[in-house]
């Protein structure tokens, strides 16, 4: 399995405005949130209670163009955020977004997972061929920059 994690402090904002605006983020705010580099996030489709819910995004990091679309596995108001990639199928890969309020903001946790469990776990190694330390670098500077700007567009 492949992790890739990063922990951001944000002031000012809470989980539950975090987790609101990802579930609820539409192309303008998101272009807004990062012009340039973020392109676009919408929901393609959409369940009550957010799971299930299907979203496509398309963004830079560094110099990797991300385009996916992904399935809301897991909507925890205010707490966290999981992802699945899918593809025509959901994909080993998961994004997890973690949010702790504190006494100034909140701590965010951004997690890639990659790779499978069980006896799949021996294709793992393809996925470092993707998630290699160029990209791991590229998107920890990304996650902490756009979360850092996200607490100018939620005040």
């Amino acid at each position: 399995m492949i992790t890739i994690t990063t922990e951001v402090d944000v002031k000012g904002i809470t989980g539950k405005a975090v987790t609101d605006f990802m579930l609820n983020c539409g192309d303008e705010n998101y272009r807004n949130w990062w012009p340039g580099t973020h392109l676009a996030f919408h929901t393609l489709k959409r369940f009550p209670g957010d799971t299930g819910n299907v979203v496509y995004m398309d963004e830079y990091v560094g110099n990797y163009r991300i385009r996916m679309k992904a399935v809301v596995v897991k909507a925890v108001p205010g707490k966290k955020l999981l992802w699945q990639l899918k593809k025509f199928f959901r994909l080993p890969v998961r994004l997890l977004l973690r949010a702790e309020d504190t006494g100034y903001g909140v701590r965010i946790t951004h997690t890639i997972y990659a790779g499978f469990s069980g006896p799949g776990r021996v294709f793992d190694p393809v996925f470092g061929i993707f998630f290699n330390g160029n990209f791991r670098r590229a998107m920890d500077e990304h996650a902490r920059t756009e979360f850092q700007k996200l607490s100018a567009v939620l005040r």
